[in-house]
């Protein structure tokens, strides 16, 4: 395990040396490596040239510098791009927060409680520096607002110190360059549903006086950075946001929908080809044992860390038009959603996840129906195909697979793709598309018996044949 110490500078010459020694020294759990990413946010005194004189003698240092002044928001995009960690946590450059309280931040993800864990200036610790009223009151007023607008306990979403799982950095788009980082980061956050715990930290603030930096104006910002971020769900940054169109991540009430249509047909051992970031398996948690496979390292290595430490799951790199890796199967449900349509050579990965199926075993398969509805949509996904109940039968039954039941769903959303995709040419949904889709989910559902033609998606059952076993 590697922790990325992710730490924007600005103008913090006094402290420097100070902070970087605390954090060098921080005790961290037996094994744990330290990195230390400092992002020097074109600063005017010399804390760029102490920076790079603490990287040359100490390697687990890596100092960055930004050409222009952006702010604190901005240096923490940066450094997340750098950082090669699997957990991280962000320090500012002052002496306000004590790296001797990293134990605290790391401990529930360390025993795969937690997502994110936040360190609380507000909640009971062993000591605090007593400083001003009012902007503790303002802190606090400006959690009980994020609170409203997320359905969070927090007590202190303002704090610099906030530990995460990489894998959720990784993935998240950070748009705030100053202090709206915070507010921005909660709302992401509670969007994607992740486990986030608080802990007590001791806190030292600073005066103004002595270098600090926040003001009135930066409260007001993140008053419209919470509304901004309640309204806009920017929850995936580009490198996962087909992942995340894909798998209809912005329309919660969807997703819950498919599952409900496949939980039926998924039971014992699980192995999930294109498992992506695993979204799917958290949904799955509760089966006997899940085996998530992708062929995307970059999966494969946020697939270990969002379930390391998880007994029930499995993680393995596997291209399926190749022949199972050794150790995986045989499984008695192999489930693939939203996948297929993306592989040129079909046959060999369908072939394959017969393979790894037991005698009386399943395979689910979740993809896009209706060859006609294909579009720019499609092209823009990379899908190579989308499917016919007939045709697709066939191609089973040449796979060794028999079809044991198949059923469309989503056609409410059928006239939306097809003016989308085949008449507007658009190349993605729109964000606020996906949200006014799933606020109708309820109406959608309602209509699905009652419309005439097929729906968006076709959710196959199929089994090994009696030859093929």
């Amino acid at each position: 395990m590697k922790l990325s110490v992710l730490m924007p500078i600005y103008n913090e010459h006094a402290t420097l040396d100070d902070i970087l020694d605390r954090v060098l020294a921080a005790p961290l759990p037996d094994g744990m490596e330290l990195e230390i990413i400092a992002v020097d946010d074109c600063s005017k005194d010399d804390s760029l040239a102490i920076a790079q004189r603490r990287a040359a003698a100490d390697p687990r240092i890596r100092v960055i510098r930004q050409t222009v002044n952006q702010g604190k928001g901005a240096a923490i995009r940066t450094a997340v791009e750098q950082a090669s960690g699997d957990i991280a946590v962000i320090q500012d450059a002052d002496l306000e927060y004590d790296p001797h309280d990293y134990p605290r931040l790391l401990l529930p993800i360390l025993n795969g409680e937690a997502d994110v864990v936040y360190g609380s200036r507000f909640a009971a610790s062993e000591y605090r520096r007593v400083l001003y009223f009012w902007h503790s009151v303002g802190n606090r007023l400006l959690t009980a607002f994020s609170n409203m607008l997320t359905d969070l306990n927090l007590t202190d979403m303002e704090t610099c110190y906030k530990a995460f799982r990489m894998d959720v950095l990784k993935t998240m788009p950070l748009r705030s360059n100053r202090f709206g980082i915070e507010p921005e980061l909660t709302a992401k956050i509670a969007k994607r549903r992740l486990r986030i715990f608080e802990t007590p930290i001791r806190y030292s603030g600073r005066t103004y006086m002595e270098g600090k930096k926040i003001g009135l104006k930066d409260a007001f910002q993140a008053l419209w950075v919470m509304l901004k971020f309640h309204v806009v769900d920017d929850l995936y940054n580009e490198r996962y946001g087909e992942h995340a169109l894909r798998s209809m991540e912005l329309a919660t009430g969807f997703t819950r929908w498919v599952m409900q249509c496949i939980r039926p047909y998924i039971r014992g051992t699980v192995l999930e080809d294109g498992a992506g970031i695993g979204n799917n398996v958290r949904d799955l948690l509760g089966m006997e044992h899940i085996t998530a496979t992708d062929n995307d390292p970059e999966y494969v290595r946020l697939l270990t860390q969002a379930f390391a430490g998880r007994r029930r799951v499995s993680v393995t790199r596997w291209d399926v038009t190749q022949p199972p890796p050794a150790g995986v199967g045989p499984v008695d449900t192999v489930l693939c959603s939203n996948v297929l349509e993306h592989i040129p050579d079909e046959a060999a990965a369908l072939r394959n996840m017969r393979a790894v199926l037991r005698e009386g075993g399943r395979l689910v398969l979740i993809v896009p129906a209706g060859q006609n509805r294909f579009g720019s949509l499609d092209v823009a996904l990379e899908h190579q195909r989308r499917y016919d109940l007939k045709s697709f039968t066939d191609r089973l039954r040449q796979a060794g697979l028999e079809l044991e039941h198949a059923f469309s769903m989503n056609k409410a959303g059928v006239p939306g793709w097809v003016l989308n995709g085949k008449v507007l040419h658009r190349k993605a949904l729109g964000r606020y598309q996906l949200r006014l889709f799933n606020s109708l989910m309820p109406l959608v559902r309602l209509l699905e018996p009652v419309l005439p033609w097929t729906g968006l998606s076709l959710i196959v059952v199929a089994t090994p044949s009696p030859s093929a076993r």
